[in-house]
């Protein structure tokens, strides 16, 4: 049990300093948000966030963090800052620089640049009393906790402290914007985020799809309609895409009889048929269909302000990932 317990005590002095983090944020963090803000609502900055060492593997993170919930970031290295990608960095940006120490000497030359150039400079070290934070227009302060390394000397408990606050901020800064899951899907068109906001008008057959009937056309019509479209139902629809009804195959198989083909249409079809918005996700279409108690539906009506507009069916959904 000595690897679990190491393994637990690393844990627990990282939780500690997630602990001491949260009790110790103060109006400093509110003022690094209130400069990211007025950035983004300027339309033209970008927040760069720079770091060096083991602090430079999260800033690269969090920049990575920051992009994907609304926050227009991206990630500079200190030393190619010197070298000209100070030049990636302009007027309207704001910096959020990360070092433990607040010392590293490939930080001057960009801390130099944005006292030059008046650029919003944020600080997230645990020195107070470093060159970083003393030339910082706001600091966010890592508590000093003792480090999970048990030589205290690899950063774990700060770079796990670095890591959360970016987070904090992005997250904070997500609920200020109002960001939603449909926004999400926007910046996460691949994989399984992307799959899961993927919208019902993106998975349905639009209207001019349909296998589409009126109410007085015979069944016989409506069996070719349907064999035609294959898409497992036949739509009754009247005038300006007002829906009346649907025909599936259960509907068939309960009114199966010798005249089938010569009734009317109005006869046969289940009216009030589920429905579901074009703007709803696609997984929402998946519950409803799989989830709707005492029936199992293969396909939902695509409504858009009253009027049809197209139909999802559950096949569809499964075959672009979504379970």
């Amino acid at each position: 049990m000595t690897h679990i317990h190491t393994a637990q005590d690393a844990l627990q002095t990282e939780i500690n300093g997630l602990i001491a983090l949260k009790d110790s944020l103060d109006d400093n963090f509110s003022r690094a948000i209130d400069i990211i803000d007025t950035m983004k609502s300027a339309r033209q900055g970008r927040l760069i966030v720079a770091g060096i060492g083991k602090s430079g593997h999260v800033s690269r993170k969090l920049a990575a963090t920051f992009a994907s919930t609304g926050t227009p970031a991206y990630y500079v290295h200190p030393g190619e800052a010197s070298h000209g990608d100070l030049g990636m960095i302009t007027r309207h940006d704001v910096v959020l620089m990360l070092s433990n120490s607040g010392e590293n000497s490939e930080l001057s030359d960009l801390i130099a640049y944005t006292r030059r150039f008046d650029i919003h400079l944020i600080a997230m070290t645990g020195n107070p009393q470093s060159t970083l934070a003393k030339h910082a227009d706001t600091v966010l302060l890592i508590p000093k906790m003792p480090e999970a390394c048990p030589n205290g000397m690899a950063p774990t408990t700060s770079t796990t402290m670095m890591m959360a606050l970016g987070d904090a901020l992005a997250v904070t800064l997500l609920k200020n914007m109002g960001l939603t899951r449909e926004d999400f899907g926007v910046w996460h068109p691949g994989g399984k985020l992307g799959q899961r906001l993927l919208k019902v008008s993106e998975l349905m057959h639009p209207y001019e799809s349909l296998p589409l009937v009126t109410p007085t056309q015979t069944m016989q019509e409506a069996i070719l309609e349907l064999s035609d479209k294959n898409l497992g139902c036949v739509l009754v629809a009247g005038e300006d895409r007002h829906l009346l009804g649907i025909i599936t195959d259960g509907d068939l198989k309960r009114h199966m009889s010798p005249d089938l083909l010569q009734k009317a249409v109005k006869d046969i079809m289940s009216t009030n048929p589920r429905a579901i918005t074009p703007d709803a996700l696609g997984v929402e279409a998946v519950n409803i269909m799989t989830r709707t108690p005492g029936k199992y539906l293969t396909s939902l009506v695509v409504i858009k302000d009253n009027h049809l507009d197209g139909l999802i069916r559950l096949q569809d959904c499964l075959q672009a990932g979504l379970s």
